[in-house]
Parts: structure tokens; C-alpha cells; sequence
């Protein structure tokens, strides 16, 4: 018995002794668009998340994703909420670039590729000059677009967070969680990470002088198939390793 806790142990330490290679971990998750206080659109996805690329550890020090795990063409969000006025629906076409975060909260840029068709005075598709497109590079990147049609409009973009993104009076808070709610465990299967990024966007129509758009990423780290038949068959075979030492 004393060999085959050797054994584990020096399989364990072995495990967690190469710094020099990333965490790759599957994911799940949604990008969602949200104006203002109106429910968020969400556009589903997932794909392979590179993590802490200096090395191994739970602690999520920099994430990588790849372009278009989210992506969508022409989804329309009706908007009936009189608030929003003159605005009656939204029109996504959408993907995400690549993501690079880091730091502490996490953040960092992934800019959106696509417009949102903004449908005025009547529901999307609307037919011009009752919508206009707005381009979304800024979203997730900083910078600023504008159009200047029927309504002029400008859209101030912001790089994504953990932390909390802010327009105005209207917040919406990231987070980090690992199981157990561990912000230092965020890097293993069943981790949650959200991030947040603010669009100031302003019209000369005065009714809608300031909408607050965010964009909010949420990623949820599962464990793959593969790994975890690997990891299975590994300690199975460390098991018959320490008995057949420990009869001889």
C-alpha cells in the first residue's frame, strides 16, 4: 500500500510539474447583445479556450479564444417597450473576432464583426429609411462609428471585463467563479467566467439621447470526454502499476 501512495504521488507531482504548457479547456456559453433595460439577445456557442499561457495553474491569468464560436445572421429582436421609442426591433448579424484577456479582473479586447439593422418607427425587417445599420468593430474594442442618416448615431465602444462595465446609471457586473463560487479555481471544469463591455451610444433624438448597449460573454469550462476517459484509464493504470509492485 505504501508503494502504490508512492506511486500516485510521484504520478501527481509529475501531473503538475510542466510549466511551460497551457490549460486547454472546452467551453460552452452565449454571447448576449442587451440595450438597455430590455432583454438581452443571446447568440449560443462554444469551442476550446487556451488559459494561463505561461503555464498550468486554476487561477485564470489569460484567456484566448478563437474567432466565430458566436455567430448569427439576421436575428431579430422585437422591441416594444415604449421606453425605447422610436426604436421598434434590432436586426444582429454578428460573430466574435479573436479574444485576448488578462490582468486582474480579467479583461482585455474581442471585437464583434457585423451591424445591428436598427429598425425605427416600425418592426424589423423595416424598409429604409425606417432602420439603420451600425456597425459593430467597437463593440468589445474601444473606438467609436458613427451613422449619419434619418438618425445620427454614435456608438463609443469599450474593451470587455470581469469587473463592472458602466453606461451612465445602468451597470451590469462580470465575474469569476470556480466550483465552490472559487475565484481561484476559475481554470477547471465547471468554472464560470462573464464578461462585460459598455456601448455609449447617442442620437439626436431626444427622447433617446443616451442608450446603454452591452455586450456580455459568458463562458462555462467543461471537461472534455476525451480527457476524462484518459484521466480514468491513467489512474486505473497507475491502481494496477502500485499492486502488481507492491505483490512482488
Amino acid at each position: 500500500m505504501r508503494k502504490l501512495l508512492g506511486v500516485l504521488t510521484v504520478a501527481a507531482l509529475s501531473l503538475g510539474a510542466i510549466p511551460s504548457q497551457a490549460i486547454v479547456l472546452q467551453y460552452t456559453g452565449g454571447l448576449s447583445i442587451q440595450l438597455a433595460t430590455l432583454p438581452p439577445v443571446t447568440v449560443p456557442g462554444g469551442g476550446l479556450a487556451t488559459i494561463n499561457g505561461s503555464g498550468p495553474g486554476p487561477h485564470v491569468n489569460s484567456l484566448q479564444l478563437a474567432a466565430s464560436p458566436f455567430a448569427t445572421t439576421g436575428f431579430i429582436l422585437p422591441v416594444s417597450d415604449p421606453a425605447a421609442a422610436p426604436i421598434k426591433g434590432l436586426q444582429l448579424t454578428i460573430h466574435n473576432q479573436p479574444g485576448s484577456f488578462a490582468g486582474s479582473p480579467l479583461g482585455g479586447v474581442m471585437p464583434l464583426a457585423g451591424v445591428t439593422k436598427v429598425c425605427l418607427f416600425a418592426s424589423c425587417p423595416a424598409p429604409p429609411p425606417a432602420n439603420l445599420t451600425v456597425p459593430l468593430n467597437n463593440l468589445g474594442a474601444g473606438g467609436f462609428a458613427t451613422v449619419a442618416t434619418l438618425v445620427n448615431i454614435t456608438a463609443i465602444g469599450a474593451p470587455w471585463t470581469a469587473g463592472t462595465a458602466a453606461v451612465g446609471t445602468l451597470a451590469i457586473s462580470g465575474f469569476q467563479h470556480g466550483p465552490g463560487s472559487l475565484a481561484s479555481s476559475t481554470a477547471t471544469a465547471s468554472g464560470r467566467i462573464r464578461l462585460v463591455t459598455p456601448v455609449f451610444v447617442s442620437t439626436n433624438i431626444s427622447a433617446s439621447a443616451v442608450v446603454p448597449v452591452f455586450g456580455i460573454l459568458n463562458l462555462h469550462f467543461v471537461p472534455e470526454p476525451g480527457t476524462l476517459l484518459l484521466l480514468g484509464s491513467g489512474i486505473v493504470g497507475l491502481i494496477v502499476t502500485g499492486r502488481k509492485r507492491a505483490q512482488s
